[in-house]
């Protein structure tokens, strides 16, 4: 009897949550694009995703500097916005759309985050089109030459709070992929009902995690890796991903555990030596020890160090 009950208001709790979500009708996205490039102009993948380290890829003109600030940004898929604000720091202006899409008979959703941003044009709630114009490309007020940091979150529940969830291929997909894979979906045209406040009103408790530096490449790098978009396309290979196997979502589980025992036991420079490992001699002077910085809403931020 205890174990009915039990089992009833597990089932009732769960109702509860489900019924507290908000949604919106929106299209079936019928495919999906990298959001630059659709104007006729050159962009190369400057950085690309890595977990713990770099959660999104880095989009440059390669007319370098500040040469693609106030280019349009693109929506990479029919969606609705779910997000749209100057969110300061290292971010600026901030555009998240959520996207609905069929797969093996299955509707799934993935966020698509555009930051850095000169400005939006967009609200939130506003159902965009796949290549409408939702943004211009900024440079978060001089702080970074202009680029698009473009991330595609299969877990919808991040939002900003992204410290506070795991930095792995769990909650993240290698843009450049997904959209390689995905340049038309079934279903165009179809109805799906989108859960629209999966976001946290607050921070969640922030999970702990190793900051990893992501490697960057320059225009000729890209361009001899195929990392070069021209009217709104990528190509279907990501060369920045694959440096790390470890890294690599297709890499089989075991590969994944002998790279990190061999990632451990690697030395890394995060900070002064500790004077109970060495004795240093009187000619030999440690290095001054950095204050810490802490920072509650955002983690990631290039003037930190972080990127």
């Amino acid at each position: 009897m205890c174990r009915t009950l039990l089992i009833l208001a597990l089932l009732l709790g769960l109702t509860q949550v489900t019924s507290a979500y908000v949604t919106r009708d929106v299209p079936l996205a019928d495919g999906f694009d990298i959001p630059v490039g659709k104007n006729g102009k050159s962009y190369y993948k400057a950085r690309g995703v890595r977990p713990n380290g770099h959660l999104g890829e880095d989009w440059n003109g390669t007319g370098g500097g500040d040469t693609d600030l106030g280019d349009p940004i693109f929506a990479a898929a029919d969606g609705v916005v779910t997000f749209a604000q100057d969110y300061r720091l290292g971010w600026g202006n901030v555009v998240i759309v959520r996207s609905a899409y069929l797969e093996n008979g299955n509707t799934k959703f993935v966020d698509s985050l555009y930051g850095h941003l000169l400005n939006f044009n967009v609200k939130v709630g506003q159902v965009v089109k796949r290549g409408q114009i939702i943004a211009k490309m900024g440079n978060n007020r001089g702080m970074y030459s202009a680029h698009l940091h473009f991330e595609m979150r299969k877990n919808i529940n991040v939002g900003m709070f992204r410290s506070s969830f795991p930095r792995d291929w769990s909650i993240y997909w290698s843009p450049s992929d997904f959209v390689a894979d995905r340049g038309t979906c079934p279903g165009g045209g179809r109805i799906a009902s989108v859960p629209v406040n999966t976001y946290p009103d607050s921070p969640p408790p922030i999970i702990a995690s190793t900051k990893l530096y992501t490697p960057t490449q320059n225009i000729s790098t890209a361009k001899a890796r195929g990392e070069i978009v021209t009217g709104g396309r990528a190509i279907p290979t990501s060369p920045l991903r694959r440096t790390y196997a470890s890294a690599d979502p297709t890499t089989s589980q075991s590969t994944r555990t002998v790279s990190a025992t061999k990632a451990s036991t690697r030395p890394v420079a995060v900070g002064p030596p500790n004077p109970r490992q060495s004795t240093p001699t009187d000619k030999q002077k440690l290095p001054a020890r950095r204050s810490v910085f802490k920072v509650d809403r955002f983690e990631d931020m290039k003037v930190l160090g972080y990127e």
